[in-house]
């Protein structure tokens, strides 16, 4: 029996971490600031950004990080953004690591509110089908979070609390993000690293631009950076491949339990 005037063990409590971050996700999206997001944004202040850096690396780098949990634990679009914003102003040497540092501890902020919130009793009401697949993602928890992480067709967002209803342990879902975003960010920090003369040369047309439209200035001048390029498909084959490797422990326990049993 429950004592009068104390909320019952498990109840509203355990929702308000996530029904915060649902909140100012929506508070984001309503006021419009995901659009300041983008690389007109990073774009328009390139020069101010990279003075800025220059002065204050260690408090830039916060700031970016910071930034970085913020975009994944509230679920926001633009981390690809982010990580070639990483690369562009702080070199990938330096960006790719505080990418990683960013995306993960993100990732385990939003994996333990869901985890806290609904995961853990949600697998206990799941059916025999989702206690199967949570036993088997268990046994195996590490070469799987690292082969989701790895592929990139996998949702970062889905795979944060697809991870929490399947009870991962919190370290291995910390060490297989970790690792298994090494490449990813890796990669599009270098990109990035590369995009400064792209970024510059777009300035110039579109202070061009400008110059030129007058009154009809922002519909006639838009300001785009083409991202589509980088996502090529040899990068995802080859991450996807990465992700096969990952799953060789897997297949290597699977093999021997079938000839131990034959």
């Amino acid at each position: 029996m429950i004592a009068e005037g104390k909320a019952p063990s498990g109840g509203l409590n355990r929702w308000l971490p996530l029904l915060a971050i649902a909140a100012v996700a929506a508070l984001v999206f309503a006021m419009g600031w995901h659009k300041y997001l983008s690389f007109k944004t990073i774009g328009l202040n390139y020069e101010y950004l990279r003075t800025f850096i220059g002065q204050n690396l260690a408090g830039a780098l916060v700031l970016y990080v910071l930034a970085y949990v913020a975009v994944v634990a509230l679920s926001l679009p633009g981390a690809l953004i982010m990580t070639l914003a990483g690369g562009l102003l702080f070199g990938w040497q330096i960006g790719a690591p505080a990418t990683i540092i960013g995306a993960t501890l993100g990732a385990t902020v939003l994996f333990l509110v869901a985890k806290s919130s609904f995961g853990d009793a949600l697998a206990e009401r799941a059916g025999p089908a989702i206690a199967s697949l949570k036993a088997g993602f268990q046994e195996n928890a590490l070469s799987y979070m690292l082969f989701l992480r790895l592929v990139p067709v996998f949702p970062f967002v889905v795979v944060n609390l697809a991870s929490a209803v399947l009870g991962v342990p919190l370290r291995t879902y910390v060490l297989g993000t970790f690792l298994g975003i090494i490449p990813g960010s890796t990669a599009y920090s270098f990109a990035g690293a590369g995009l400064g003369s792209v970024i510059e040369a777009q300035n110039a047309s579109y202070q061009a631009c400008l110059a030129r439209a007058g009154a009809n200035a922002t519909a006639a001048c838009p300001y785009s950076i083409d991202t589509s390029a980088l996502v090529t498909r040899e990068l995802i084959i080859a991450f996807a491949l990465l992700g096969l490797v990952a799953l060789i422990p897997v297949a290597l326990k699977k093999w021997k339990a079938r000839n131990a049993a034959a």
